[in-house]
């Protein structure tokens, strides 16, 4: 894909709202992806504790709206989308995971069928790519009934990508960033979530790789 001149919206969490940066209007990823590529504009549809599954009610509240809800709201121009979520669908322990046969958007396999469909229908002749969750610290621990390891979430981004032939661009296995090692934690995610300007530099060099490449 050729990247000069190129509109992208970015659908995400809070990393892609750029919370963990030391400035959330340059210094997310995509700002950096920007500059780097000669993007024309890097749309930020990032909003902090979101998720791709359906919350059981809905409310006001910006954490509610989930991906499948904000994705409407994005311009429909774009040359491509690039979704990164998952990681509060696991670490917000309300949200089922579902499995890869469910279409019930309230569980995140669902959930993701449904983005997926959407952004199929809406960017037909464009590139839609998504990125697995970064490792992140405690990403075994359950803390419910309805709880799974990160892991689980990260393999139901890749069946369902997989399915639709969606491109996935696998920060999970490739970012070179893991949170509970504590060199790398220190380096580029402080809090073992949140990627700094380090971090986001480096999600925007796998990224752009990974789009140039398709």
């Amino acid at each position: 894909m050729e990247l000069q001149g190129k509109k992208i919206n970015f659908l995400g969490d809070s990393i892609t709202e750029g919370h963990g940066t030391s400035d959330c209007t340059t210094k997310p990823y995509h700002q950096v992806l920007k500059v780097n590529a000669g993007l024309l504009e890097a749309r930020n549809y990032g909003k902090g504790g979101t998720k791709i599954a359906r919350l059981p009610v809905i409310t006001d509240n910006p954490f509610d709206q989930d991906f499948n809800l904000r994705a409407l709201d994005m311009d429909l121009d774009a040359d491509a989308v690039v979704v990164f979520g998952g990681t509060n669908d696991y670490g917000h322990s309300t949200i089922p995971l579902g499995n890869f046969e469910d279409r019930d958007i309230h569980t995140f396999y669902g959930g993701m069928h449904t983005l997926c469909l959407y952004l199929i229908k809406n960017y037909t002749d464009k590139e839609i790519v998504f990125m697995t969750p970064l490792h992140r610290l405690q990403e075994e621990k359950l803390d419910s009934d309805v709880s799974r390891p990160l892991h689980d979430f990260v393999k139901a981004i890749r069946e369902v990508c997989e399915y639709y032939s969606i491109p996935v661009c696998d920060l999970y296995k490739e970012s070179g960033m893991y949170g509970n090692v504590w060199a790398w934690c220190e380096k580029y995610m402080p809090d073992g979530l949140h990627p700094n300007d380090e971090g986001h530099k480096l999600i925007a060099h796998k990224l752009q790789k990974f789009l140039e490449n398709l």
